[in-house]
């Protein structure tokens, strides 16, 4: 049996960075996409280390239609099907008041978080009900179930990117392809430094709120998706899953 293909965007860094691995480990084909070249093909040099049937680096910006198209064109071409994508690319952008929010922030993060999945859903899931079968995996965010003052573009973006989740899986599920969101809570990253603060103060209140009383590493995000694109999960779409240490519980 081939292995499966499976396309990672955001893949250099974080949860992207900790999918790639998970599935290489698992025997699949990978692609990983990002903006930084180097960093790209040394992902990929180091995913065949790690048991990768085949690996990849596509550059490609999530935010430009024409470069989602063309990395989930030369992935079918390349491999010849895709059977997974996870959906990881997003950024943070400035947290603050509502009442102090820029049209530049809002435009910074829903380019990534909103546009680049909406652009890459459009085109995964071309390919994949051309085939008939697939499972894309959306990195939402607890943030897209609750909200958080201080984080309210942030919030809206995740929001949004529930909702085209359970959107996409209506449309994909008669025809064989799934789609489901991970929510992940708090996650040792470097985008979570960035939005809580670098200050030990500030993390220690984070954590102290949450009942597992910890951040989840990015590889417990990780099992999650694979899990999710998995056949064990050949029933389950169009869901949203709190990976959250029991924040969301509360």
């Amino acid at each position: 049996m081939p292995s499966s293909v499976v396309l990672i965007t955001g893949a250099l860094t974080g949860i992207g960075r900790a999918t790639a691995l998970a599935f290489a480990r698992e025997g699949a084909t990978v692609v990983v996409s990002g903006r930084r070249d180097a960093e790209g093909e040394a992902l990929a040099a180091e995913l065949q280390t790690q048991g990768a049937q085949a690996a990849a680096f596509i550059r490609a910006d999530v935010r430009k239609e024409a470069e989602v198209r063309a990395l989930v064109e030369q992935t079918v071409t390349r491999f010849g099907r895709l059977d997974v994508a996870v959906n990881n690319a997003g950024v943070e952008g400035q947290n603050g008041p509502i009442a102090e929010q820029s049209a530049e922030n809002y435009d910074a993060i829903f380019d990534t978080n909103v546009r680049g999945v909406l652009f890459s859903l459009k085109h995964e899931m071309r390919a994949m009900l051309a085939q008939g079968s697939g499972a894309i995996v959306n990195l939402s965010s607890v943030a897209g179930l609750i909200g958080f003052a201080g984080a309210s573009v942030y919030v809206a973006s995740k929001h949004a990117v529930e909702g085209l989740t359970k959107s996409a899986a209506l449309e994909g599920a008669a025809a064989g392809v799934r789609v489901n969101a991970v929510a992940p809570g708090p996650v040792q990253t470097d985008m979570m430094e960035r939005f809580v603060g670098r200050s030990a103060e500030a993390k220690a209140g984070m954590l102290a709120a949450n009942p597992s009383k910890r951040a989840a590493t990015a590889d417990e995000i990780a099992q999650t998706i694979v899990f999710l694109a998995s056949n064990k999960a050949r029933y389950l779409t169009g869901q949203s899953l709190a990976v959250d240490g029991g924040m969301t519980a509360q």
